[in-house]
């Protein structure tokens, strides 16, 4: 007669071991059910500088870019962005997300200091409801404040990240 089940009082700890249980014993994603669960996780880096002297938002050669495909059209979007940037003369550098081609952030997360030169890192989050299934995708952009004063990304070999959580709705 086969075995079929095993109380759980029977089993001596430390007798089944992380090298026992193969990568089909994972919890399947339809027991963990409920909003709010993280279905999927994009992340995106870029180290290399960019600079812009434009005083609307650009993407500045490409820079920093995910796609993500939501599951479901009522789920939302988590955006993380961690970014490492600089300005010149007396204006700002300020940094946004766009989702496709509409501005998500509200612009301004980002202001570096507005001094000769100055150099700023910064960690912003936006939740974004897309209302979609299809692939998306979200990028940062960056313009100067003012005048003909450029706004840098990546200054110093810095590497800056955008990561993208897909939330059960």
């Amino acid at each position: 007669m086969a075995l079929t089940k095993i109380q759980s009082l029977g089993i001596t700890d430390g007798t089944i071991v992380n090298a026992d249980i193969n990568a089909s014993a994972a919890i399947a994603g339809t027991k963990l059910s409920g909003a709010g669960k993280v279905l999927q996780v994009v992340t995106a880096t870029d180290s290399t500088q960019r600079t812009t002297t434009s005083t609307s938002f650009v993407t500045a050669s490409n820079t920093l870019s995910l796609s993500i495909t939501p599951s479901s059209a009522s789920n939302k979007i988590f955006l993380i962005a961690s970014l490492n940037g600089s300005s010149s003369a007396d204006y700002a550098g300020i940094f946004t997300v766009y989702r496709n081609a509409t501005n998500v952030a509200a612009d301004n997360f980002m202001k570096t200091a507005a001094t000769s030169s100055s150099r700023a890192s910064c960690t912003f989050s936006v939740l974004d409801s897309p209302s979609l299934t299809s692939a998306i995708t979200y990028q940062i952009y960056l313009k100067s404040e003012g005048g003909s004063n450029s706004a840098r990304i990546n200054i110093d070999t810095s590497t800056s990240t955008l990561t993208a959580f897909e939330i059960a709705g």
